[in-house]
């Protein structure tokens, strides 16, 4: 398959200059290794025209005509067209995208494709939530749209290889999730007619492919990072080229790249990407070349990697199949659920200001924010001092009153998550408080509705912070409540790590759970053991934000109390 494979690339005009593909190991499949040194720093150059695109896709002979007109209408976007062309050439006969569809996995190790057993380990946490969410979903999808699409498209083309499944459109989906990449493409490329007649069949407005490249057309683009997810328990968002904008005459576009994407990822990236839109770099117009990013040259047979960008291990299981110990980019998610509002005290009064607050519900909390915090931890990557202060006071009439707490530089949750906070653990006085001191702005009359500025300045002046934190520190308890209640403490993950013997071999994995014969280590599957890695990380996170907001709002009542008694006398 990989002499196929690399057979196919020549064909096509690829051309891998200091490197090779080959097989790296059981966890990580194919990857790009150094062959030999390439004096330009230049790896592998690949045309544009092999690049699998949501543009391809709507001008493939056998899909085009379909794909326009739902597109056109809006049924699809750009990530269903990927997805529908994958299933279509996985089942195609005689495809002539096989010898590259024949290197990529046929399963894969993010929890949609874990086993009922190794789904539980995720239990209590998020993406287990998330993960049956998603499922449900593609599954949906599937039945709706695709199945009968695809047999149709299949049928057109004088059938298929074998029987249509919902795990091919599994397949496809996670194909594109994990090697989809972020291409700076030049504008005359994606819209050659727009370019040249300011008239074309894919209208602008209607792409959702694209993106603001925000690098200049010379400078690297660095890493994987087209997609930034939130997995909550209720929703799966993965914000990524969603919008369409120009700069520098550069359209981002997500898409797959035979070749550049078999490299892996690590922390420290060798490699990056750019797009020869000339042939001045590579003599290769219209290509996209893998550009080494250390300064001496490769060790022979040394693995070229790239950065997919600075992800926690939630988002890393999510959509890419692995975790990284340790990761020091990891993050907790703190949320406070919309639909919990109606049950508290003036639901209506409080919704209103939070709307007028543009308020968050939700807040990341990465990692490296502990170490600026009451009890650091070491775990920052930037040991640079911090000189970031938060301010609370505005120039208001009633401004001032309320004294900036001692602690306020010390405090690492987002100031925008607190004022939402204060806002819903607000009392019936305060409440009336923050109605006054907006009124002294706006007028009895209501003359002006008061900014989200002001509405946060007022419930600031009104509120202060213990009623923000003591629901903070409950909603963290609850979160740890949830993650300890099906695995365990942080020290139980801890021990059976210690303990691991991670194969992917069957016969081995029908004991998982057992003994390895006089070693004390225990069998587990990478699933598992990546599942017990993430959910660790959480309850580690957890434990120390819920230690940072517990210290603070004992401050918090401290220094209220002590402003009660200057008060008094």
């Amino acid at each position: 398959r990989l002499e196929r494979f690399n057979q196919w690339l020549q064909v096509n005009g690829a051309e891998l200059r200091g490197c090779k593909i080959k097989y790296s190991d059981s966890s990580k499949g194919c990857g790009v290794y150094s062959s030999n040194d390439a004096s330009d720093g230049v790896l592998l150059v690949v045309p544009l025209d092999l690049a699998i695109t949501p543009m391809r896709v709507l001008q493939d002979p056998l899909l085009g005509s379909e794909c326009r007109a739902s597109f056109a209408e809006g049924e699809v976007d750009d990530r269903f067209l990927m997805n529908l062309f994958l299933t279509v050439e996985r089942l195609r006969k005689n495809s002539s995208w096989k010898p590259y569809l024949d290197m990529i996995p046929t399963t894969f190790g993010n929890p949609l494709w874990f086993t009922d057993d190794e789904l539980l380990e995720l239990r209590g946490t998020t993406l287990y939530r998330a993960t049956e969410l998603q499922k449900k979903t593609l599954l949906n999808l599937y039945n709706g749209k695709v199945k009968d699409l695809v047999k149709k498209l299949l049928t057109l083309d004088g059938g298929s290889e074998r029987e249509l499944s919902f795990e091919d459109f599994l397949w496809a989906n996670s194909v594109f999730w994990t090697r989809a990449l972020s291409i700076p493409l030049p504008h005359s490329f994606v819209f050659p007619q727009v370019h040249e007649e300011q008239n074309s069949c894919l209208p602008i407005e209607k792409s959702s492919e694209a993106s603001t490249d925000r690098n200049s057309n010379n400078e690297m683009i660095n890493g994987k990072d087209l997609k930034e997810c939130e997995v909550t328990g209720n929703d799966v968002e993965v914000n990524g080229a969603e919008i369409i904008s120009v700069q520098n005459d550069t359209v981002c576009v997500e898409g797959l790249v035979p070749g550049i994407d078999f490299c892996n990822h690590d922390l420290k990236a060798a490699a990056t990407w750019e797009v020869d839109a000339t042939g001045s770099v590579t003599g290769v117009p219209s290509s996209m070349y893998l550009l080494s990013a250390v300064q001496s040259p490769f060790k022979t047979d040394k693995e070229i990697s790239i950065s997919y960008g600075n992800k926690g291990n939630e988002e890393l299981l999510y959509l890419y199949g692995f975790v990284i110990d340790n990761n020091p980019d990891d993050y907790l998610m703190v949320h406070y659920p919309v639909e919990a509002i109606e049950n508290i005290p003036f639901p209506d009064s409080k919704a209103q200001l939070l709307e007028a607050q543009k308020a968050e519900m939700r807040c990341l909390l990465p990692k490296n924010l502990l170490d600026r915090g009451f009890f650091p931890t070491g775990f920052s990557k930037d040991k640079g001092s911090d000189n970031s202060e938060v301010a609370r006071t505005c120039n208001y009439s009633w401004s001032g009153q309320r004294k900036t707490p001692s602690y306020v530089n010390k405090l690492v949750f987002p100031e925008d998550f607190l004022t939402t906070l204060r806002t819903i653990a607000m009392r019936e006085d305060e409440l009336f408080q923050v109605s006054s001191l907006l009124e002294e702005l706006v007028g009895t009359e209501g003359e002006r509705q008061p900014t989200d500025v002001e509405v946060r300045a007022a419930v600031w002046e009104a509120c202060g912070d213990s009623g923000a934190l003591q629901l903070l520190v409950e909603l963290l308890h609850a979160k740890m409540t949830d993650l300890e209640e099906y695995s365990g403490t942080e020290d139980r993950d801890t021990e059976l790590l210690e303990k691991a013997y991670i194969t992917d071999c069957p016969e081995e994995l029908k004991g998982d759970g057992n003994e390895v014969s006089g070693t004390g280590r225990v069998t587990m599957s990478r699933n598992r053991w990546s599942s017990i890695v993430y959910r660790r990380g959480q309850k580690q996170l957890t434990r120390l934000f819920l230690k940072e907001a517990e210290h603070a709002l004992q401050l918090s009542l401290s220094e209220q109390e002590d402003t009660g008694l200057e008060n008094q006398s």
